[in-house]
């Protein structure tokens, strides 16, 4: 299983980028697939999901300005970002769990990073003020 991250960028603050995350060796629309960040110097944190069925979850610091979404057909899941700020500057990664077609319904099994076997390589992602 391989996780493909590719989007990342310099932008200015309120502008927008879309991150893409290509999965091979597993059919993305059966598991949940998540992105985190990693500022420097911090921990890894949640930034949005979405499950088998597509329902999605994000991190209350992104809610309205990010979107999760996921095309079966090319298995890829994007992360659409709007409305930029300074402190969303990190290295972005997408993650795959293991579980297929899970039907946990807590949020929390879904934001948090033990939930995700497979790992992609981070991109980096900067806004300047």
């Amino acid at each position: 299983v391989q996780l493909q991250a590719s989007g990342g960028g310099l932008v200015q603050a309120g502008g927008s980028l879309t991150l893409s995350c290509a999965v091979s060796g597993r059919t993305v629309a059966n598991y949940a697939t998540g992105w985190f960040r990693q500022a420097p110097g911090r921990e890894r944190e949640f930034v949005a999901a979405i499950r088998p069925g597509g329902r999605t979850y994000y991190a209350d610091s992104v809610k309205g300005r990010f979107t999760i979404s996921r095309d079966n057909a090319r298995d890829t899941v994007s992360l659409q970002m709007d409305s930029l700020k300074p402190e969303d500057t990190a290295d972005y990664f997408c993650a795959l769990d293991a579980t297929f077609r899970s039907s946990v319904h807590d949020s929390n099994y879904y934001s948090d990073r033990r939930t995700y076997h497979y790992w992609g390589q981070g991109t980096m992602v900067t806004v300047s003020s």
